[in-house]
């Protein structure tokens, strides 16, 4: 029989407390460097625009009050389809932040994307004015598995973040490596048409571009300057010649394929342009949050097929399923990678080359699929440097397809 003694009840109060006490008063450094004071308890989350809706709702949707935008909404699994829409954002043009987190009542709200002190300063009158904790969150491609792992801890999900870190350690490794395996492998010349028109780009240093510089893909657009979203015109992309376009929006996709102007674009014409599933997240950006990751397995596909060993679909199913909770059927995979996969061509000397014959008004011009010599993208840096914010959409001039941008 265990000897009790009058100090054991004490002490074991006093344990009790000074715990609770440590868990109340937990503080967290965000990416901002900001020290945020966190409470014992978080069962109610605020997510302040799309990246951090569909980070939350990859590691704790039980947590979630809402979306700040809505999903596509007929791939979201129970609850999470039927949640509202707070319309919540941190940023210039969100004036009624602080109302709506008043009005929502969480525990914490969590931003993520783009950190900087104008973005940190928002956070911190927010939470002034609020009395509810507010962290920046930067999930840049190759920060987002120590990302995954703090916000799990904050969440109280470690078992689930450690999961999807190690997949997000695996999908950024398995480019990287495949780049230093074939460090010679000309890297393809590649536009990114956003917008219902496709004559939004985004620049090599912005979140929209992040998963195409992991991928090592050159950017055609990369001479107009960094870290923004830029107008263009259909001659300055026919200037640049890309030999692959990725249309962000299906209705660009569908109508380029029958415009005479963006046909006289060689990658259009021999079709090589491509569409971007974005169901319920685009794999590019849209947001430009974790579900870029399966965007890193699509790229490798796309940009170096024939070194490629992974089977896409398969790829795919597994990614829905470990982050989204989604089990996707042979019909929603069909339909999402149909215009988003390279056809196989039935030409022998066609697939070993990669040559296709492009019709122009000029002649028949060969699409070698080549950059010129020396044109290789470096290797990304193991960490990114942090995007500017915000990202204005500014007009390039023209005609000039290699100004920059003021």
């Amino acid at each position: 029989m265990p000897i009790r003694t009058p100090f054991a009840p004490l002490a074991a109060f006093l344990l009790t407390a000074l715990l609770a006490l440590s868990a109340q008063s937990r503080e967290f450094t965000d990416s901002a460097g900001r020290h945020v004071a966190l409470p014992d308890r978080i069962a109610r989350v605020a997510t302040a625009g799309p990246t951090a809706d569909v980070l939350v709702f990859a590691l704790a949707p039980d947590r979630m009050i809402g979306w700040s935008r809505a999903p596509q909404r007929p791939f979201l699994p129970g609850r999470a389809g039927h949640l509202r829409i707070t319309g919540l954002a941190l940023g210039p043009d969100s004036p009624d932040a602080a109302a709506t987190v008043m009005r929502l009542r969480p525990d914490l709200v969590i931003a993520a994307g783009m950190v900087t002190p104008a973005r940190a300063a928002m956070a911190d009158q927010l939470q002034q004015s609020t009395g509810v904790p507010c962290i920046l969150v930067d999930d840049s491609v190759s920060r987002m598995p120590g990302m995954l792992r703090s916000i799990g801890a904050v969440l109280g999900v470690t078992d689930r973040a450690e999961d999807l870190a190690t997949y997000a350690e695996h999908a950024v490794n398995a480019i990287r490596g495949r780049l230093l395996i074939e460090p010679s492998q000309p890297r393809p010349r590649v536009y990114y048409a956003r917008g219902p028109n496709g004559l939004e780009t985004a620049l090599p240093g912005s979140p929209a571009a992040d998963a195409l510089e992991e991928a090592g893909a050159i950017n055609v657009a990369a001479g107009l300057g960094r870290d923004e979203r830029v107008a263009v015109t259909v001659d300055q992309v026919q200037g640049w010649a890309p030999e692959i376009v990725i249309a962000e929006q299906r209705g660009f996709y569908q109508a380029a394929q029958r415009d005479p102007a963006w046909r006289r674009i060689p990658a259009v014409a021999s079709h090589r342009i491509f569409l971007a599933p974005s169901s319920p997240f685009g794999w590019i950006d849209d947001p430009p949050g974790i579900n870029r990751l399966i965007g890193l397995y699509w790229l490798s596909d796309l940009l170096y097929r024939d070194a490629t060993q992974e089977d896409l679909r398969d790829t795919v199913r597994e990614f829905y399923d470990t982050f989204y909770r989604i089990k996707l059927s042979e019909a929603q995979l069909t339909e999402m990678l149909k215009p988003a996969e390279p056809a196989r061509s039935t030409d022998p000397m066609e697939a070993l080359l990669g040559i296709a014959a492009v019709r122009t008004p000029a002649g028949s011009l060969p699409l070698t699929g080549l950059p010129p010599a020396g044109r290789h993208a470096a290797m990304p840096p193991a960490t990114a440097p942090l995007p500017a914010d915000p990202l204005p959409m500014v007009a390039a001039p023209a005609p000039a397809p290699g100004a920059v941008p003021r």
